[in-house]
């Protein structure tokens, strides 16, 4: 599957030692971006069967430009990678180690472009969308030191559903706030599977929100979600 590209973003690509591949990724430098100050970083993790282009896109790209962004999408090794969290098969032959090789992509893109750029350490965000929101909350909790903040859409966080008190748990103890968006006309996630996923955000006490938006569906809230998702990610910079 894939979608034409946001002129203003750039097509990279890079050596991934593990397999001897080239793997791409997308990035889109706001215009307000310079040298001798740091910027804020967003990492986001794309949907199944697409690539970072799905979510590096049109209101994410507009409000990243508006507030002096860099945004990364990696691929997540590919188009089915899952980021590390449980991997939800969908025919063909299995990837031996997928869920290594997806995650260790995302952390290979994230070091690289503090590598290339100024990134402020205290603003680095995680973002996803439905299996990049389900790899959103995996990586959050594992590589909680990175995060200033957390936003998942529409998760398809099914594999990880009994776990979801300890995964944003070790968010909160690491004092790094979660928003999960979920629309509730989305026919792909159903809206009770997040909701349950907010009401233990709620319980938890912990810094976050869950966010409902009315007649969003699994692609609409991509979109309609953005808003909240830099109200969060404009409003929070890392505690140490």
């Amino acid at each position: 599957m894939t979608i034409q590209p946001d002129p203003r973003t750039q097509q990279r690509s890079y050596d991934f030692k593990d397999t001897n591949e080239k793997l791409s990724y997308v990035l889109f430098v706001s215009s307000k971006v310079s040298k001798g100050r740091k910027a804020p970083l967003i990492v986001a993790l794309h949907g199944l069967g697409g690539d970072g282009n799905f979510l590096v896109r049109d209101r994410l790209v507009d409000l990243a430009e508006e507030g002096g962004y860099i945004v990364v999408g990696p691929l997540g090794y590919n188009v089915s990678g899952w980021y590390g969290s449980p991997v939800i098969a969908m025919g063909g032959e299995p990837v031996p180690h997928l869920a290594e090789l997806s995650e260790k992509d995302v952390m290979n893109v994230l070091e690289m472009t503090r590598k290339e750029f100024n990134v402020d350490p205290d603003r680095t965000y995680l973002l996803g969308h439905s299996m990049g929101g389900a790899g959103a909350l995996f990586l959050g909790q594992k590589h909680a030191q990175e995060w200033a903040a957390v936003a998942a859409l529409a998760p398809a966080a099914f594999m990880m559903e009994q776990n979801r008190a300890d995964i944003l748990g070790t968010m909160q103890k690491a004092n790094v706030p979660v928003l999960i968006v979920q629309g509730d006309a989305d026919p792909v996630v159903p809206p009770d599977n997040t909701r349950r996923w907010g009401a233990t955000l709620k319980e938890s006490g912990m810094k976050g929100e869950y966010v409902e938006l009315k007649g969003a569906d699994h692609g609409t809230v991509i979109a309609n979600g953005m808003p909240d998702v830099f109200k969060l990610f404009n409003g929070t910079v890392k505690k140490h």
